[in-house]
């Protein structure tokens, strides 16, 4: 399970460091994508295959299923993580996400989410702040 939120900085190639304890447990290749909320996501190979089927059996003849497919699918980047357990990530991508060199990798489950700093501390102070309310309203949803 990846876990927890972890600050780093891009190198001038556009290359982030991942930590060990989540390297071992994202395996030689990962895929980086468009996220939601402003960030990008980071699964390994299976995980990846998971999303993908989940995705890709949307309704083809929705016009909300073709544009998820179109967003997740189209920037989408294979990259195998180097010796020093470095990942490639995309200009293109941090630029549509608008994420600069100092980023904050959080581990959400079963996929990693790469922010702007900045941006997820601003997510942050806004989780926090409502972390109690969200958590009744689904709870009511049973």
């Amino acid at each position: 399970m990846l876990l927890g939120a972890h600050e780093h900085a891009l190198d001038d190639k556009n290359r982030l460091t991942l930590p060990a304890k989540l390297r071992e447990q994202l395996g030689s290749e990962v895929v980086v994508t468009r996220g939601l909320d402003g960030c990008l996501f980071v699964y390994g190979s299976d995980d990846w295959k998971l999303l993908a089927e989940r995705v890709g059996t949307l309704d083809a003849f929705s016009r909300e299923a073709r544009q998820m497919q179109r967003y997740f699918f189209a920037g989408a980047h294979t990259t195998p993580l180097d010796k020093a357990g470095r990942m490639l990530v995309p200009a293109h991508l941090l630029e549509e996400m608008k994420i600069g060199r100092e980023v904050t990798v959080v581990g959400i489950q079963d996929h990693l989410e790469i922010w702007d700093r900045a941006a997820w501390r601003a997510e942050l102070t806004a989780v926090e702040g409502s972390a109690e309310d969200v958590a009744e309203r689904l709870a009511d949803r049973g």
